[in-house]
């Protein structure tokens, strides 16, 4: 498959940061119908030895993070489970929240009999830790800053889903109003900020939402 609207944000020699569109898998799926993604993409369009360091969902669109060689992604790699990168994501909730800021602090777990869904449970889920703050009200919805601290399967939506204020056009957790009320997930990276692995620089990347 060609590149086609993966835009390549920023590249050198040991590293790689592309804008992934929504509705395309960040590394193949287990089905044989689910093998385009976005690292078979690279790697077959110039960028043979492109290897992924942190995902995004199908349906989240923006920054993500690609090493170049064995030693940068091993480093890279590291500052991710380090907690030592920061990230920003902007998504459309539904509802407008009293408040203009604050944190949901919810352990999570995915959820088999509702595959791939995940679920807050405060006995047996993980913790996850996620600050957010409102940018816009208008009308039904709020346009939402999103910083996770912790980096769990669908944790932005859950967390939003858990205060309230579902993503609209989340088609896992939206309610009818909120799922009709986008064409596509209201989810997008769009800051990075992590260290260069060579250089020590520190480096942050902006990208628009396209919502």
């Amino acid at each position: 498959m060609p590149l086609s609207n993966v835009e390549i944000v920023y590249q050198d020699e040991q590293i790689l940061l592309v804008n992934k569109p929504t509705l395309l898998l960040s590394v193949p799926g287990r089905a044989d119908d689910n093998k385009d993604c976005l690292i078979t993409r690279l790697q077959e369009n110039g960028y043979p030895e492109a290897r992924i360091v942190h995902r995004l969902d199908w349906e989240t669109s923006g920054l993500i993070l690609l090493a170049r060689d064995a030693d940068t992604h091993r480093e890279l790699s590291r500052q991710f489970h380090d907690r030592e990168t920061e990230k920003a994501y902007i998504a459309l909730c539904w509802g407008l929240p009293d408040l203009d800021s604050g944190s949901i602090d919810l352990p999570l777990r995915y959820d088999p009999p509702t595959k791939p869904r995940h679920v807050v449970d405060h006995e047996h889920g993980r913790n996850a830790l996620t600050f957010w703050r409102v940018l816009e009200r208008c009308g039904d919805w709020a346009r939402v800053e999103l910083t996770p601290i912790t980096g769990r399967s669908h944790q932005l939506r859950v967390h939003m889903l858990s205060i309230g204020h579902p993503l609209l056009g989340d088609g896992l957790y939206a309610h009818e109003q909120a799922l009709a009320a986008y064409p596509r997930l209201c989810l997008h990276a769009a800051m990075l900020a992590f260290t260069h692995p060579k250089t020590g620089e520190r480096l942050r990347f902006e990208c628009p939402a396209p919502f």
